[in-house]
This record gives structure tokens, sequence and C-alpha cells, in this order.
């Protein structure tokens, strides 16, 4: 390892949450572009009369590759450091958005806006969090964990307001260059202040008492990609927190996201309503997601993604029920209640990865994660589809209402300690463990760093 000068013994202390709160300024903006596709359809339609089918496969290709990046952003961020990889995503996302509001063509927008923002966002996701929080925290990795997921909705709810007037008033490409500026803007921030591990400054992580030297680059980040993942393939709980989290992504930005303000528009409501709607799920949001990683530090993370799920499926079937011209009391309930619950699903499935896949856990997770936008992807482009055949959203609230009542199911299958090859290949993870007990040998492992048999 190499050495590393600075005071040993001393705590991160604060510039722990200084790297924590620039990792989650940038994926605040990532979050504040994920609602465009949103905003965009009716502004789009009017001026290039494109179908909904025809956006709903630019955003499902975004949404896709939002997903498949995030793995190969956590090995980069291994290989070339954090700081690195977040200013090219943010350099990456602005390009994007700023060749959208020149594009005149459908294959355009799905490229500009699919491929370069999708790329950006990906890496910007909450793999950036959980290499964040792994790194530069030791205890209330939960709470961090929470904080930084809810920071994708803090950027809907800072930014979906402004960008809807935005629309409504002057046109869509000023709110696009809004949030290119916005992502140049924090570049340099990130640059100055944040730092890819806490030796580099000669501290122990947020409460450590033991110094953990900086890992050296692992070399060859798309081959470490693809061997995590044909590890975690051969085990139980990659499939299970897959399959899950793929329905978690149908039932919240892929279908929340992208068709919510066109649905309440069909009943009337003005989209500026809607998208305040979608402001203030965002602000619950952000309380629920805190909440649930606060749980998560205290309570078993199977049984409370069951509960989120069965809570979230009620919610979608009721939806059809609340959904007016005027805001209403039930409307209002949904809001409070879907906030609270949308991203509560994150911390407790990093929790479980990090349980069974240690070291490795920030890359399991980007494949998990992209299971939850291939989910996304499919209910975007479906649920587009859906409303130009049905002339209506009810068939799709009902149907991801029943997939959330199966996905309630799944993490209750997961054990909690597998014991046995039929769960997960005896072999698969010992070069993990090895690393870990050889890299650092008076290191104190968390329990939750525990690698499966």
């Amino acid at each position: 390892m190499p050495e590393t000068t600075g005071h040993h013994t001393k705590d991160s202390g604060r510039r722990a949450w200084w790297v924590a709160a620039l990792a989650g300024a940038a994926i605040i903006v990532a979050g504040a572009l994920s609602t465009m596709p949103g905003l965009l359809q009716d502004p789009l339609r009017q001026e290039f009369h494109w179908s909904r089918g025809s956006i709903g496969l630019a955003a499902s290709v975004n949404m896709v590759l939002y997903g498949l990046t995030a793995p190969y952003a956590a090995a980069l961020m291994d290989r070339f450091g954090i700081r690195r990889v977040v200013v090219a995503a943010l350099g990456t996302v602005a390009a994007g958005a700023m060749l959208t509001t020149a594009m005149n063509a459908a294959w355009q927008f799905t490229l500009f806006w699919g491929l370069l923002v999708g790329l950006g966002t990906g890496s910007l996701s909450m793999t950036l969090g959980t290499t964040v929080t792994n790194r530069w925290f030791t205890t209330r990795r939960g709470l961090v964990t929470g904080i930084l997921s809810s920071g994708s909705v803090l950027g809907q709810m800072v930014f979906l307001p402004a960008l809807s007037w935005t629309i409504d008033r002057y046109d869509w490409r000023p709110a696009l260059v809004t949030l290119a500026l916005a992502a140049v803007a924090i570049s340099p921030l990130v640059y100055l202040v944040l730092r890819d591990h806490p030796a580099d400054l000669g501290r122990r992580p947020y409460g450590s008492d033991t110094f953990i030297p900086r890992p050296e680059p692992a070399p060859g980040a798309a081959r470490r990609t693809l061997t995590v993942l044909s590890r975690a393939a051969r085990t139980v709980p990659f499939w299970l927190l897959a399959g899950t989290f793929a329905i978690c992504g149908a039932s919240t930005n892929g279908i929340m996201w992208t068709h919510f303000t066109p649905a309440a528009h069909d009943h009337g409501m003005p989209v500026t309503t809607a998208s305040t709607l979608l402001a203030f799920i965002g602000i619950f949001n952000v309380v629920g997601t805190i909440a649930s990683g606060w749980l998560t530090d205290r309570m078993d993370a199977r049984r409370l993604l069951a509960v989120y799920f069965l809570l979230r499926g009620l919610l979608m079937v009721s939806l059809p029920l609340t959904l007016t011209a005027t805001v209403s009391a039930p409307m209002l309930v949904f809001v409070v209640a879907f906030g609270l619950l949308d991203l509560a699903t994150v911390p407790p499935v990093i929790a479980l990865c990090r349980t069974f896949y240690g070291e490795d856990s920030a890359i399991v997770f980007g494949w998990t994660n992209a299971a939850h936008q291939v989910g996304a992807a499919s209910a975007s482009f479906l649920g587009g589809v859906a409303r130009d055949a049905f002339g209506s959203y009810n068939p799709v609230w009902l149907a991801l209402g029943a997939a959330c009542a199966a996905a309630a199911l799944l993490p209750l299958v997961i054990r909690h300690h597998p014991t046995t090859s039929a769960d997960v290949d005896q072999t698969a993870y010992a070069t993990s463990a090895t690393r870990l007990l050889t890299a650092a040998p008076d290191r104190k492992v968390n329990p939750q760093q525990r690698i499966g048999r």
C-alpha cells in the first residue's frame, strides 16, 4: 500500500460530510435531468408532431444507459478516482442538454438525450453515493445512504417547478440550458473539494478507529465490472434484488416521472399544477429516504422492502380514483404517501448488497440499479404505447400495482445468512475475502461487509 503522510489517527469529521455534500450536489443535477421527459412530452409533440412512443423511446434509452453505466462508473472510480469521473460526467450531461436544444429529428433526441445524458447521469447515480459512503464512512452508513439517495428527488423538488414555469412561460429550450449551466457551475467545486479517499488527507473514515490506506488503483475497470457481474450472477440474492429493483424502477421514475404529468393533464389538471405535485412528492421523498436509511441501520432490510412495495402497490391501484382536474384531499394523501415510499427502497437494497458482496458492493449495486433502469425504461416506453392504444393510463396503474404486490414477496425469499453452496457459489467471493484480509490485516471489518459464502 502507498505511504500516506498526515495524522493517521485523525477522524475525517467534517470533511467526510463535505465530500458527501458535493456528491449529493452532483446527484441533485442528475435527478433534475431525469424529470425532463415528462415536461417535454407536450412541447415536443406540439412543435415536432412526434408520438408519445417516439418521445418515450428516447427516455427509455436514457434510462437503460443510466442503469448500464452505473456499474462501470463504480469501477472507473476505483481506477481513476471519484473526482475525475464526476467532473467528466457533469461535462457530458451539459453537452447532451445543450445539443438537445438544437435537435430537429426524433433520432437526434434519442442520441443527445438518450445517449449522452444517459451516460452522464448514469455516472452520477447512487453508485456514486455508495462509493462515497463505503470509502468515507464506517458508521451511519444507512443514514448517509438515505441522504444521498434523496439527492435525485431533491433535484426534482428544487428544479421541477422552475423548469415547468420556464417551459410554460417561455419555451423548453431555456429549461435545458438552465440544467446545463447548473452542471457546469458545480464542476469547479467538485474538483476543488471532492477527494477520492480519506487517506489522501491522512485521515480515517468517519467513525473508524483504524486508519485505512488508500487501495492501489484497480486496473481493467471494464473487465472487473464484468467479472463482478459474473460472480454475483451465480448467487441467488443478486437475482432476487435485481428483480425487486426492476419493479421498483417501473413503478417510480419509469412511469411517474415520465407519465404522471401527462396523465394528470388527461384529467384536466394544468401541467404546472401536476409538476408542482411531483415537486411535493420530491419533498416527502427526501424525508422518506432519510428515514428509511435510519431504519435500515436498525431493522431487517428485507422486511422493510416488503412493506414498502406492498404499500406502493396499494397506492398505484388507487391512483385512477384520485386523479382529477383539481387538487383534492385524496390526491394530497397520495402525494405524501408516495413521496415517503418512492426512494425508500434504496438504502435497504444497498445494505443487502454490502452484506452479501462486501467490497464489490458498489459494482453489484450498480448492476442491480441497471435492472432498476431496465424496468424504468420498459414502463416509460410501454406506458406511452398503452396511452396511445387505450386512450388512458388506467391499465398501466393497475398492472404496476400488481407488480408491486409481487415485488413485496421477493425480498422475503432472501436468506439473511447464506450458509450453503446451493444459496451462493462457494468460491465466487473467495478472492474478495482474501483481498479484504490481506490488504488491511489490522482492519476491523464492519459486520455489514461480510462476504457471502
